[in-house]
């Protein structure tokens, strides 16, 4: 049986990873096509594949009752080369699976590049495939270069939408006052290689937290470039001065919540507000701080944050920053397959295709890489039902949203984290024969979506590994 011929994915972040290996745990030949380190962004630090430029958290690994938590069950249910060097990588994080940036990125492009069928190339690609490459998967994320955008755009005719993404400051867990900070994950929770007292909280009384949203109102904040003004920001992840903007208790609910936690120091004093951070590598010895990404200048950021008690004399290993992401109108533009409609030859991944988050990045990279394999290899693969995480995910990018044609007004396709919002309703089982309500029947529904999400997820795998199983019987038949 003669060897197929090779696929292409440009782009080495995590999409572009798990589709370059999910292509290549199908038997064929793929080249991912990564530009760095010849040409880098203003966000990404190393040549690493896969390499985590914002937070170091893939979110909740609750498999029973978050919607992540299902698509990191169903992405290791598909051989998801991301979500193995995640497994293997964890930091504690209460009841989130989190990394340690350095070593899951060095895990994921030692898979690669020693997995006999992947080839790295170098190098920017900085228009569309050529045509003698064939079929092509687009993976080149939110920090498209420009001369790729650009040739995207022509070919569609429209004008990419984008958003604004910020970076969480990191800090040296040796410089935090201990006196003051302590170790507890919200409600003592435990996670993936924790222990319940995952985070390391910084509380706030209410005069401190009052001058402290003033502080970040106040603070001298990065300028725009003119192009940049109208860009939006993604709502799930503003910069923490825009929350302090939209009202003075807004944080208080957000990710600076004391819910479920206690001052060990002063167990009879509740805290008007707590600063949270994560551990951020396998040492323990670097925190970021959890949900202060920002566009506060680097000045602006070293005096306000140490202005939080127990940070004041914090160092910082990276303090945060901002970058423009770009990505399709794909409801209109890409089918059920990820391939573009004016073009077929050409499918695309990650969060240029509107999803939000490294896991539901990678998710896209896992069908897309998939996707094409089956039709290398002669296959009409169908993608996963809607009821599962991955299906759900497809509907919503490419049409399961009512995107607004052409017209006066803006288009309202926005950038999406997975969520129960997106599967399609269950009948939710009685208890002893009465039915639920309230928070009850949420919890009751979360689990019932849960259940039958992996189990369709198995369903599909079976499936498609049978039309595999059939394809190759033929291929011998004919060959004999």
């Amino acid at each position: 049986m003669s060897t197929p011929s090779p696929l292409h994915v440009i782009g080495g972040g995590l999409a572009g990873s798990e589709a370059a290996w999910q292509i290549a745990q199908a038997g064929i030949p793929v080249i991912l096509h990564e530009m760095r380190p010849e040409h880098s962004t203003e966000a990404h630090k190393t040549d690493s594949l896969a390499e985590l430029v914002c937070s170091n958290s893939f979110r909740s690994d609750d498999a029973a009752s978050n919607a992540v938590g299902v698509l990191h069950a169903e992405m290791r249910a598909g051989g998801s080369v991301i979500m193995a060097c995640a497994d293997r990588h964890q930091v504690p994080a209460g009841g989130a699976l989190a990394v340690d940036r350095d070593g899951f990125a060095a895990a994921v492009t030692e898979a690669l590049t020693s997995h006999g069928l992947i080839s790295i190339a170098r190098g920017e690609v900085p228009d569309l495939p050529p045509e003698d490459w064939g079929s092509s998967i687009i993976a080149t994320g939110p920090l498209t270069s420009p001369a790729l955008a650009q040739a995207i755009l022509d070919l569609t005719g429209e004008t990419a939408l984008a958003f604004f993404d910020a970076i969480a400051p990191i800090v040296h867990k040796d410089s935090i006052d201990f006196d003051v900070a302590w170790f507890q994950s919200r409600y003592d929770k435990p996670g993936p290689g924790g222990t319940g007292a995952d985070y390391i909280n910084c509380p706030l009384d209410r005069e401190q937290y009052f001058a402290f949203v003033e502080s970040l109102i106040q603070g001298d904040k990065t300028e725009f470039k003119e192009w940049e003004a109208s860009t939006p920001y993604f709502d799930g992840c503003l910069p923490i001065e825009v929350m302090a903007a939209r009202g003075v208790e807004t944080l208080r609910h957000g990710p600076m919540k004391p819910v479920g936690l206690t001052n060990a120091h002063k167990p009879d004093e509740k805290a008007y507000a707590v600063v949270q951070l994560r551990q951020d590598n396998a040492l323990g010895s670097l925190y970021n701080m959890v949900g202060f990404q920002t566009k506060l200048k680097h000045g602006e950021q070293s005096r306000v944050f140490r202005t939080i008690p127990g940070l004041e004399r914090a160092e910082f290993a990276r303090l945060g920053g901002l970058h423009r992401n770009t990505f399709l109108n794909s409801p209109k533009l890409l089918d059920d397959q990820f391939r573009l409609k004016l073009a077929p030859h050409l499918r695309f991944a990650g969060q240029i295709t509107g999803v939000e988050g490294y896991v539901e990045s990678a998710a896209t990279g896992l069908l897309a890489g998939r996707f094409a394999a089956a039709e290398r290899l002669g296959q009409i693969l169908a993608g996963p039902p809607a009821t599962t995480a991955h299906g759900a995910l497809l509907a919503h990018i490419t049409g399961g949203h009512l995107a607004i044609e052409d017209g006066p007004g803006p288009r309202s396709f926005q950038p999406m984290n997975v969520n129960f919002g997106l599967f399609p309703d269950v009948e939710v089982p009685r208890l002893e024969g009465k039915r639920l309500r309230g928070k009850e029947k949420s919890v009751a529904r979360k689990h019932a979506m849960s259940r039958r999400a992996l189990a369709d997820f198995d369903r599909w795998l079976q499936g498609e590994a049978q039309e595999q199983s059939h394809h190759a019987a033929l291929q011998a038949v004919a060959l004999s």
